[in-house]
């Protein structure tokens, strides 16, 4: 098995040091996204809606994006179709006919997000060469992949 060597410690497997760094960076990333939140008065899972809506396009039919919705958020079909429910109701998202939209309410808090998280992290993105982002950003994609994959079988073992 391969092994690293995190901040000049004892060498660890290759998985425990990706799960342990990857953690340590989630949970202070997750703490500066929640004083955002709460600055723009959006929940966790309103921004995490808006931001699954937004990589299919702001737009998507409403059956299709409920399913995707409770798959990534971990939610069963009715939870996560109560939830584009509520932000239908709210006005931050439109439902025409079976398509569940962005209303310019939600792109509007969105951007309000979008600002804050930007202001408080251009400082940090500055001092990252873009080739160590990209290389980052590719493989832990790749890690989130390939551990998805992993999931029914993990699922059916229970």
């Amino acid at each position: 098995m391969t092994e690293t060597r995190i901040e000049d410690g004892p060498a660890i497997p290759v998985g425990m040091a990706i799960g342990q760094v990857v953690g340590q960076a989630e949970t202070v990333l997750t703490k500066l996204l929640a004083g955002v939140l709460a600055e723009a008065g959006a929940t966790r899972e309103t921004y995490l809606a808006m931001q699954r809506l937004l990589v299919r396009g702001d737009e998507a039919d409403r059956d299709v994006y409920v399913r995707d919705l409770g798959d990534w958020l971990d939610l069963d079909l009715w939870s996560a179709g109560e939830l584009a429910d509520a932000l239908i109701a709210e006005g931050l998202f439109a439902l025409d006919g079976e398509t569940i939209r962005l209303a310019p309410r939600g792109a509007e808090l969105r951007e309000r997000i979008r600002r804050g998280i930007g202001d408080l992290m251009t400082p940090v993105w500055a001092q990252l060469e873009p080739a160590d982002v990209e290389t980052t950003v590719r493989t832990l994609r790749r890690v989130t992949t390939l551990a998805r994959d992993l999931r029914p079988a993990a699922d059916g073992a229970r």
